[in-house]
């Protein structure tokens, strides 16, 4: 793409500015001004639009391609929901902490309340904080309510224990709180090791920290009983809601035993996620966790009026600055609100279907390392491609040039040279079999032409990276 210095022509502009009107302010220092222009391009109002249109068209995105990117749940965002977030931008998130701020934003106060409810509601928790500003935000919030929890009845804790599927932000976490990480290995049956799990158990243990369905799409048989277990060594069970899109309303973590639950709500909910955010991660907890939950709390009084709460002296303080992202929250309340239960249980049957679908399709040429009933996801394996020479990165690439995002690729780190396709509710069946017609074409390429593979992508403005290299030696690029 020409970039847009290439366009410029001397004394092209795109605007005129009436004369200012404002006084003029003080001199600025000698030392703070430009010694020459700044060289900003001199192009038309009609060069910039172009230029700018185009570079978005450069993007993927839900709204315009198939975006199967597994453990991540790329919902589509419903644009009814960007309308609903309006309604409340002239709002500042300060106004209800300013003195008397509060009766001016009680529909504001209110809208966040009932969704601490409902997400209570549909997760089995009894409370929930909305401060966390991201899925990882809220692991970070739950493993300090977790040490709050031990600490307030003198207990020594020192470890954390997760599956070897969990996601990196699970013992990243864990290790920033404090604690120490005991791994336990995923068994031939596709989930964390029962046995091994037992072993890993002690007095010690402060958490376990799971999520369920796991990160190869599968919904742990045990759970129940593994609850039983932390709980039998004073160990707490904590909710990773990545993977709460394929149960919600079919089943609530705290009613099989989990005591702390974050919720990624773009994950979950149809809010935007990407491009380092915005994100929300609001967490719930059972009983016994709400004196430590951070403060500022919304309550309601017995008039009905909304008021802030700081009344608890074992909190542990905020996560975040004002009640979390609120933008976001108005997202996924319009989102729940819309659909109502029904509507979310046929969300995560669907999205259950799809994925069994995709698996069930592409069997034949991917190898499935887990080959059982799946959630909404399917996990593959490019390892009978690799006979060739083609890895799974060179799949994700050649998609790129079919118009699709890859899947993930290379996670869960236990599966060699994994590749998870998670398709959502939304897709059609006609969307997945396009998508599912060019991962057989490039099954089928990686035997018959695998350089065809290994040079993709070609059609894109940036051609094949040195993928070491580039997360070595990282550059800012701006074709603006």
């Amino acid at each position: 793409m020409e970039l847009i210095y290439e366009k410029s022509v001397p004394g092209r502009r795109g605007v005129k500015l009436p004369a200012s009107d404002v006084p003029p302010a003080p001199p600025l220092p000698e030392g703070l001004l430009r010694t020459e222009p700044a060289g900003l391009a001199e192009v038309s109002e009609l060069d910039l639009v172009r230029h700018f249109t185009n570079l978005s068209r450069l993007n993927f995105s839900v709204d315009t391609n198939f975006y199967p990117l597994g453990s991540c749940t790329m919902k589509y965002n419903a644009k009814v929901l960007e309308n609903a977030a309006t309604l409340f931008a002239p709002f500042h998130p300060m106004t209800a902490l300013l003195p008397g701020g509060g009766e001016h934003c009680q529909g504001s106060l209110g809208m966040l309340y009932d969704l601490g409810q409902m997400l209570a509601d549909i997760t089995g928790m009894d409370e929930v904080t909305t401060q966390p500003l991201a899925g990882a935000h809220g692991e970070m919030t739950g493993i300090l309510l977790i040490s709050a929890y031990h600490r307030a009845r003198g207990n020594k804790k020192k470890y954390v224990v997760v599956p070897d599927s969990s996601h990196g932000t699970n013992p990243a976490s864990a290790t920033i709180a404090g604690y120490e990480i005991v791994t336990v290995p995923t068994a031939p049956y596709g989930d964390m090791d029962l046995e091994l799990f037992r072993q890993a158990m002690s007095d010690e243990v402060a958490a376990v920290m799971m999520t369920c369905p796991n990160t190869l799409g599968l919904f742990n048989p045990h759970i129940k009983e593994i609850c039983d277990i932390a709980h039998s060594f004073g160990a707490l069970m904590y909710y990773d809601g990545a993977n709460l899109n394929a149960i919600m309303g079919k089943v609530k973590p705290g009613d099989v035993g989990f005591d702390v639950v974050h919720v990624n709500l773009h994950k979950t909910f149809g809010t935007p996620h990407g491009g380092g955010g915005p994100g929300a991660g609001p967490v719930g907890v059972k009983k016994a966790l709400i004196p430590f939950l951070p403060q500022p709390r919304i309550d309601m009084d017995d008039e009905g009026t909304f008021v802030l709460q700081t009344s608890r002296p074992d909190s542990i303080g905020r996560a975040a600055n004002f009640f979390g992202n609120f933008g976001i929250m108005v997202r996924a309340y319009a989102y729940i609100i819309m659909l109502g239960r029904e509507g979310l249980i046929q969300v995560s049957e669907q999205a259950v279907l799809n994925a069994n679908y995709i698996k069930e399709r592409l069997k034949p040429y991917y190898d499935l390392p887990y080959d059982q009933t799946c959630m909404h996801e399917c996990v593959f394996s490019a390892a009978r491609q690799l006979a060739h020479g083609v890895h799974a990165i060179d799949i994700a690439k050649f998609l790129i040039d079919r118009g699709y995002h890859p899947p993930t690729v290379y996670f869960p780190l236990i599966v060699k040279e994994a590749i998870m396709i998670e398709p959502t509710e939304t897709e059609s069946k006609a969307a997945m079999d396009a998508f599912i017609d060019v991962m057989i074409e490039a099954a089928r390429t990686a035997g018959s032409d695998p350089q065809a593979l290994l040079d993709a992508p070609l059609t894109m403005p940036v051609s094949r990276l040195d993928e070491t290299k580039a997360a070595r030696e990282q550059h800012v690029c701006c074709l603006g």
